[in-house]
């Protein structure tokens, strides 16, 4: 578990480090970058803690690694629970699952109804 550990914090500081090379390089997009993030995780009708389980349900369904560290670093960091962050990520399995079964039942059944009428001519 300690091996774990180490390989979440040094994720997430090469990520750290990685941002602040970018903002050094392109200053005028970097900074504005961190400092527009900054102020979106800030607590306001929604919690810092709430924004950043909406952030860690996100990046599992993106598959964005550093961010699924980062955010749920931060989550953990606030005082979520185990069973806040396994309801996030149960949540986004569900918004996963559901995307690819309205796929499902809307445009493959059209094209399979269009298959069918293609055939039938």
């Amino acid at each position: 578990m300690e091996d774990e550990l180490d390989y979440v914090e040094l994720a997430v500081a090469e990520f750290k480090d990685g941002l602040g090379w970018f903002a050094e390089r392109l200053p005028e997009v970097g900074r504005q970058f961190i400092s527009y993030a900054n102020a979106c995780f800030q607590d306001g009708e929604l919690s810092e803690l709430t924004k950043h389980l909406i952030a860690l349900g996100i990046a599992v369904q993106i598959q964005d690694e550093y961010c699924i560290l980062f955010h749920g670093q931060n989550a953990l960091r606030l005082g979520a629970t185990e069973k806040q962050i396994l309801e996030t990520l149960g949540v986004c399995g569900a918004f996963g699952g559901g995307a690819a079964l309205s796929q499902a039942v809307t445009l493959v059944r059209d094209l399979l109804d269009s298959q069918s009428r293609v055939e039938a001519h």
